[in-house]
């Protein structure tokens, strides 16, 4: 068995996290499986995977070599089909990311709109509240909000979005509309707590950034409840700009306390990184990129904008 053939065995025995399983998806025998792990971790000196009755894991070094045999075997991959001239088409299977509530208002239209525009790509879409290691978990596009750290990850700033309190008009009319943080005291306040981990809400005062601990009478874990309560007259929310765009654009929530919001976080576009990108994964971030870029502008513009009377 050549060198290759073991690296491609390799990374199904590690995609897949098990050798008969690896087995069926390269239309092998197990036992011709094993072997060739055996051989490759023989030749590299190194244990390549942790074995249990149950489960087959990378060991360190395998996760190591995984990341590498995948990008070799990528770019195997799209320099056989540069040279058949397929390489001028997306085709293939795309895997993308993004967080539950950002994928379902922003991410998952783009993804509709480049389906239709490559009949020849699936997709696979992952909305999970987690960061995800794109090279162990085989995702080629990850949308991610916030500073991303160092890494050997390529990253593409796409717009920026922004923590913003809100509540609907009739409960500020009968409660009155806050005029300092101090003044969310004397308010109901929804608790996210995706937004507000310990109760905690932070702003910025005199250029400084400060914590205000709250206590809220109702506190939810998803983003759509604490909104719904916020536009049901029950209090004040803290919420991403994207997430109730629409509604203070019909009126039905008005931001509150906008000069301490604080800064607007990035939102990137991520990919392994790679020398050559794959058409599938080129064609995806040209099309969001823009979009993305528009939609942040328009949600994030919402809330600069002054607040109604």
């Amino acid at each position: 068995m050549d060198r290759l053939q073991g690296m491609e065995i390799f990374v199904a025995v590690a995609e897949t996290g098990g050798f008969a399983k690896a087995a069926v998806r390269l239309h092998l025998s197990p036992p011709v499986v094993t072997r060739a792990v055996a051989a490759l971790e023989e030749r590299l000196g190194v244990r390549l995977f942790d074995r249990s009755t149950r489960h087959v894991a990378p060991t360190e070094a395998g996760l190591r070599f995984l990341e590498r045999a995948r990008t070799l075997l990528q770019e195997l991959d799209e320099a056989e089909k540069a040279a058949t001239g397929e390489l001028a088409l997306p085709t293939g299977h795309l895997t993308v990311t993004a967080s539950v509530a950002f994928g379902r208002h922003v991410v998952a239209p783009v993804v509709a709109e480049y389906l239709r525009a490559n009949p020849r790509v699936s997709v696979s879409m992952l909305m999970l509240d987690r960061q995800v290691n794109l090279i162990e978990e085989g995702v080629d596009i990850a949308v991610r909000i916030g500073d991303l750290p160092d890494s050997s990850l390529v990253a593409r700033t796409v717009g920026r979005v922004r923590r913003v309190l809100v509540a609907s008009p009739d409960y500020l009319a009968r409660r009155g509309m806050p005029a300092t943080p101090a003044d969310l005291r004397l308010h109901e306040v929804i608790g996210f707590t995706g937004l507000m981990p310990n109760r905690e809400w932070r702003f910025v005062q005199d250029g400084r950034s400060a914590v205000l601990r709250l206590a809220p009478r109702f506190e939810v874990n998803d983003a759509a409840a604490a909104i719904a309560a916020a536009e049901a007259d029950e209090g004040i929310t803290l919420a991403l700009c994207y997430m109730v765009a629409g509604a203070v654009r019909e009126g039905r929530l008005v931001p509150v306390l906008l000069p301490f919001s604080p800064p607007a976080v990035p939102v990137h576009l991520v990919t392994p990184q790679a020398r050559l990108v794959a058409p599938k994964v080129r064609a995806f971030l040209d099309l969001a990129a823009p979009r993305l870029r528009a939609r942040l502008a328009t949600d994030l513009a919402v809330h600069l904008a002054t607040t109604p009377a």
